[in-house]
């Protein structure tokens, strides 16, 4: 194979196909079909066959089940990140009337409890009052543009520090006194 035979290439892969099926019996526990870990380990088994050098004083057998270990490995990992994705449109649960809910459905259902806007309401109204009686000037215009209140966007602190002719940290200061300041006299 070093000399540039294919045959021997396929030979090798050939032999080494049992090897490839042990190493995916490890993962026999993931939730994936074993006849597919063994198609993703026989492409481990194929690259390390390419890659391999005898010079290194390795056998081919170790090499090639750590290239196949590897490849599973990142099969599984990739899997997992797409396992954790929600479709809008599956099915979540059902209803009083057992009808099938979807997510879509929840997220589009925006009905609040009139109670909870009016306790909603009622916080923020606070919270403007405080800001007005307890802040300063200064601290009221920072957290106002920080945080978007009064249906501005929000801006970033770098943002506020050029408007203001004031440095970064020094915007980041007076944001975090002035909310504590809030935070101790809404607490009390």
């Amino acid at each position: 194979m070093a000399k540039g035979d294919d045959e021997a290439r396929n030979i090798l892969i050939e032999r080494n196909l049992r090897l490839v099926a042990h190493v995916a019996k490890k993962y026999s526990t993931a939730k994936v079909d074993q006849d597919d870990l063994i198609s993703i380990g026989t492409i481990g088994l194929i690259k390390g066959i390419n890659s391999f050098k005898p010079e290194k004083k390795t056998r081919l057998s170790t090499y090639v089940a750590r290239c196949v270990d590897n490849e599973i490995l990142m099969f599984l990992r990739a899997n997992k990140k797409l396992g954790a994705e929600v479709y809008l449109n599956e099915p979540i649960g059902k209803d009083k009337d057992d009808n099938v809910v979807t997510l879509q459905e929840v997220l589009e259902n925006n009905e609040r409890n009139i109670e909870d806007e009016v306790d909603i309401k009622i916080k923020v109204k606070l919270l403007y009052e405080k800001m007005k009686s307890i802040l300063k000037d200064r601290e009221k215009t920072i957290l106002e543009l920080r945080f978007g209140l009064g249906g501005k966007k929000p801006k970033t602190q770098n943002e506020i520090a050029s408007m203001m002719g004031i440095s970064r940290s020094y915007v980041s200061r007076i944001e975090t006194k002035a909310i504590n300041k809030l935070s101790k006299e809404i607490k009390e």
